[in-house]
């Protein structure tokens, strides 16, 4: 877990046109190896296309980082003997705490600011990531 935590701030210590440099690399791979699959290009450049969904994946990555997040610190609070809802609430507020809490550090970052829709996806993905851990876990108790 606190790897994840660690991976996170490293990400939000980036400059804007550093970390936007990043994300176009990723979102270029993933518009190359769809395109090569379903052939979506339709005479458009890769750089378009790269443009359209930068956005996309970078708010992907968010809730996907977030759902690690939220696995991971429910996972410890079960390991630590927190039970039942209050291992809900408590791996919850965690993972939002932390989500505004990276949000506010990226404001001292240059070309960063806090977003507010990111703490929403960011605690989306918590809470998908926690409901998950907890119906999975729910499903093999039964079993």
């Amino acid at each position: 877990m606190l790897s994840l935590l660690v991976l996170i701030f490293y990400f939000s210590s980036q400059p804007a046109v550093k970390s936007d440099g990043l994300s176009k690399k990723v979102t270029k791979v993933i518009v190359d190896t769809v395109d090569k699959v379903l052939d979506l290009d339709n005479g458009k450049s890769g750089i378009d296309l790269v443009e359209k969904f930068n956005h996309i994946v970078r708010k992907y990555a968010h809730f996907t980082l977030y759902l690690l997040l939220g696995l991971l610190v429910v996972n410890g609070f079960r390991r630590s003997g927190v039970k039942g809802i209050r291992a809900f609430v408590i791996s919850l507020l965690f993972c939002v705490l932390y989500a505004i809490s990276d949000e506010f550090h990226q404001v001292f970052v240059s070309g960063r600011g806090a977003q507010v829709t990111d703490v929403f996806i960011d605690s989306a993905g918590s809470f998908a990531g926690i409901g998950i851990y907890l119906g999975v876990r729910n499903i093999v108790n039964r079993g």
